[in-house]
């Protein structure tokens, strides 16, 4: 009697919170495993991505498949395909046709970077880089006399940065470098090598500033396969994530954490300072002028002094050779004159064609990376004089030529304001 008096109904649990359960516990694997579904696709889609753009092997593949067919030759050659010193390591390919990688050189650690297929001729919407004859190795031509590849390399530059009165110097430094092995004799494949590489704007960059501290040093090449010295510290700020994780930040998000992720003031300072200086010595430097066409973050890095260095120098191209293009672009609007991320020239819709002057100068763009880099966190006896100065440095319009007292001024004012302040301390 007394169990039957005992109040079962109590442990039940009601009908409605029974029926529940299984609905939640249903509606839990549903999202479980859509989140599942979806995080697969996006790292099938990233692998995907990662394994189309990143061919080292096949580059490596194809440069010694010509070397040791006697095509080609450098210094970086035999280490490569014979003695396999040289290592391939991390990827950072953005282009398929521009492989780059992290790379071992024996004791030695740098940059690979290795071009994969046949380039179109210049277009806007990629690389200025002609390679039709870079890519099959045919140039120059059996029983050419090292004079008459001398002024091959005289006119090629020229046509790439203008009749400029020391051009022979720059002909004389490509062909030191063309003889790789320093037997004091050039063969054919060390010079089909050279004038490969001649045709990429980043070689050819390198060459004109290897005097000066910004670009990174050339440690050797193997066709168009070169290797540059690694920089330490990349890209200009933030940090590097990997790609799983970057497929899921937000690029608002991603921007605010970069600009955390930085030295301290003193030495974005002296980093600034080195960006300003680079963009003095593309203008008008001693080989001619170059435009800036992408001056993000990622383009450029530093070394553990802090000096800046390029990282990227293929959208640094000969002011002549832009504009040679750029006439010939077919536009109906100034947006179908732009060429990487920052030269874009204005459309004459009578002609429907791109005009050859870019709106912005090189100072412009390389002020608008800087201003929010070096305002933050600057010390309050410069900043306003900071911000004033980058302000008007961000608002330069039209060419410089047209400008040139005003840019001179605003990039020595600039400079002066920030070594000032750091001249009297360690981080100098």
């Amino acid at each position: 009697m007394a169990r039957g008096r005992f109040p079962w109904g109590l442990c039940r649990k009601p009908l409605h919170i029974q029926a529940r359960l299984p609905y939640l516990h249903m509606k839990y694997l549903f999202f479980s495993w859509l989140a599942v579904f979806v995080g697969s696709w996006i790292v099938y889609v990233e692998y995907s991505s990662y394994t189309e753009l990143c061919r080292g092997h096949d580059c490596k593949n194809s440069i010694c498949n010509k070397y040791k067919k006697g095509i080609i030759d450098g210094s970086a050659c035999s280490s490569l395909c014979e003695k396999d010193t040289i290592y391939l390591g991390k990827c950072f390919t953005a282009q398929p046709k521009s492989q780059v990688y992290s790379g071992i050189w024996g004791d030695l650690e740098g940059v690979i970077k290795c071009q994969m297929e046949e380039a179109p001729h210049y277009d806007l919407g990629s690389e200025m880089e002609p390679r039709k004859e870079a890519a099959a190795f045919t140039l120059p031509t059996k029983g050419t006399s090292v004079e008459k590849f001398r002024e091959m390399i005289l006119n090629h530059v020229k046509a790439k940065v203008g009749d400029q009165a020391n051009i022979a110097d720059l002909a004389t430094q490509v062909l030191s470098i063309t003889d790789a092995n320093r037997d004091g004799h050039i063969s054919l494949p060390e010079a089909r090598s050279t004038w490969a590489l001649l045709q990429l704007n980043e070689f050819l960059l390198a060459l004109v500033l290897q005097d000066r501290e910004h670009t990174p040093k050339l440690l050797g090449f193997c066709g168009d396969l070169y290797v540059m010295e690694k920089v330490p510290h990349t890209p200009l700020y933030g940090i590097s994530l990997p790609w799983i994780v970057e497929a899921w930040i937000p690029a608002g998000l991603r921007r605010s954490v970069d600009q955390w992720f930085t030295p301290s003031w003193p030495h974005r300072a002296k980093i600034s300072i080195g960006l300003l200086e680079l963009v003095e010595d593309v203008f008008h430097g001693a080989f001619g002028s170059f435009l800036m066409c992408d001056v993000s973050a990622a383009s450029f890095g530093y070394n553990g002094r802090h000096d800046l260095k390029v990282m990227d120098a293929r959208y640094i191209v000969p002011e002549a050779v832009f504009q040679e293009e750029v006439r010939q672009r077919r536009c109906d609007a100034d947006e179908d004159c732009l060429y990487g991320a920052d030269c874009v020239t204005s459309c004459d819709l009578t002609k429907h064609r791109c005009t050859p002057e870019v709106t912005r100068p090189n100072l412009a763009k390389a002020c608008e990376a800087l201003k929010d880099y070096v305002l933050r966190g600057a010390p309050a006896d410069v900043r306003e004089e900071l911000e004033k100065q980058l302000y008007s440095c961000v608002a330069l319009k039209g060419s410089t030529e047209q400008m040139e007292i005003e840019h001179s001024l605003i990039l020595n004012n600039l400079k002066t304001l920030l070594w000032k302040k750091i001249s009297h301390t360690k981080d100098s």
